[in-house]
């Protein structure tokens, strides 16, 4: 348990943020920068204990996002805020582009309406790319590749460091953020929320809720409603470092209006990843992975990719995904209440994230009451986690190795465990250093990473640990 967990001795805010998923951590980050004295509540023992913390990390241009819809608009000005702030936070970028590749005459056929979207969505840089070109382009693509798009700014970032950054920042400008805080009750008194959760008690003027696969429960607590939340699960396939020199971008296929299909994509850690598979489920909380799925990722991956065939798997995961009933974001402001919803912020919110934030507090500033920027907000850096820019294993003087598969030192560890938000169970360690998530998973390094843990987790690692990727 840290300073940053523990309840404040007035525990009275202007703005509370319930959930701490990337979406979550953006809001709080920017709700801080207003000015405004915040708490985020995260249910989990971490942040990104949820959603978040299991997506293909790529940062999208929304060409093929719904015209005209809040989803575009505001994955557009996230991109766009991500890119102006990232350095000044540390955050790695790995400039990709990607190609989406039709395989068959009707997806080929379907080419020329993308095109047109994506040109309409602002990606004017969007281009057919005939088979020769394609395969000169991507020369293992298989020669069953047809035609494809090329889509210029389709890039690659962390997509665990990114809200680490966002939480890190709020952190360091005077907000709080209180982990095992499940929300169990909200009510409305004398102008302000007063919300009971699992590690004590606060309120708030305004409330932004952010709860990702429980968006819908939470607002069940205060009385409100209108969407249901039905968790569409995603797995993965993720092959070792060397499948990397055979995918010199992204390589996307042709959407679906319920799925944007399997995706074949450069992670920033240097790896392969095959997914997301599209499954509907009721259970919010378990994301299991299941043989049939992972042997047809891996089958699509090496259909397209044929030199795939003989690359290890590193590691497989699941994710949760929070679709909601409705076809765009859900986002509202009750003025009155002082309560904004945040849900249904489905696998583009890594994206969105800053530019959901964006838009919240400016409804903040415009129905609910005035904000100011802070004049000169800190900017902390976090440790760079990028396969392809100088890791802290290659600094002179470094600590011992612990994690050889991904060459993570003894001092990595020790920073993650310490500091504003250290890591609050064994998934935030991994999310924060990438140790355990190499070729043994654990076997080599589980034991030691365990032992420099002992006693200052706030939830003790389980017992089956290893071979699970997020």
């Amino acid at each position: 348990m840290t300073i940053s967990d523990l309840p404040q001795p007035s525990p009275h805010f202007d703005l509370a943020v319930i959930g701490g998923g990337v979406v979550g951590c953006a809001v709080l980050r920017a709700a801080t920068l207003a000015g405004l004295g915040t708490l985020l509540l995260e249910r989990g023992p971490d942040i990104l204990s949820g959603a978040s913390k299991g997506n293909s990390g790529i940062l999208h241009t929304a060409f093929d996002a719904p015209p005209a819809s809040l989803e575009h608009r505001l994955m557009q000005s996230g991109r766009r805020i991500y890119l102006d702030i990232r350095e000044r936070l540390g955050l790695p970028l790995l400039e990709t582009d990607a190609v989406l590749v039709a395989w068959s005459q009707a997806e080929a056929e379907a080419l020329p309406g993308i095109l047109e979207k994506g040109r309409k969505n602002g990606v004017r840089e969007i281009r057919p790319v005939a088979s020769e070109e394609l395969h000169r382009r991507h020369p293992h693509l298989a020669g069953s590749a047809l035609a494809g798009l090329l889509v210029p700014g389709e890039h690659v970032i962390d997509p665990w460091s990114a809200p680490l950054a966002y939480a890190h920042q709020a952190l360091a400008n005077g907000a709080a953020i209180w982990r095992q805080a499940e929300v169990t009750r909200c009510e409305r008194n004398d102008g302000r929320w007063h919300l009971t959760t699992r590690h004590g008690t606060c309120s708030a003027g305004i409330v932004i809720a952010c709860a990702g696969n429980f968006s819908d429960r939470v607002e069940a607590l205060a009385g409100r409603g209108g969407f249901a939340i039905r968790p569409r699960k995603g797995q993965f396939v993720v092959l070792d470092k060397t499948a990397r020199r055979f995918l010199p971008s992204i390589v996307l296929p042709v959407p679906t209006e319920r799925t944007k299909g399997i995706v074949l994509c450069p992670t920033i850690y240097g790896n392969v990843l095959i997914g997301p598979t599209a499954e509907d489920q009721d259970d919010r909380e378990r994301a299991t992975v299941d043989r049939t799925s992972l042997e047809h990722l891996l089958a699509e991956g090496v259909r397209m990719v044929p030199a795939l065939a003989a690359e290890p798997v590193t590691a497989v995961y699941a994710g949760l995904r929070p679709a909601s009933d409705r076809s765009d974001y859900v986002i509202d402001c009750s003025p009155a209440d002082g309560w904004i919803t945040v849900a249904g912020i489905r696998s583009t919110g890594l994206t969105a994230a800053l530019g959901i934030a964006e838009h919240v507090v400016c409804l903040v500033g415009e129905h609910i009451r005035a904000i100011a920027a802070l004049p000169s907000p800190l900017w902390p850096r976090v440790p760079n986690l990028a396969e392809h820019l100088p890791r802290d294993h290659q600094r002179p003087g470094r600590g011992d190795l612990v994690c050889l598969c991904e060459t993570v030192t003894r001092d990595e560890i020790e920073a993650a465990l310490t500091g504003p938000l250290p890591a609050g169970d064994l998934g935030g360690l991994k999310r924060r250093t990438r140790a355990l998530m190499g070729r043994c998973q654990g076997f080599n390094c589980l034991a030691e990473v365990c032992a420099l843990a002992e006693g200052r987790l706030i939830a003790s690692p389980p017992v089956a640990s290893l071979g699970h990727a997020a």
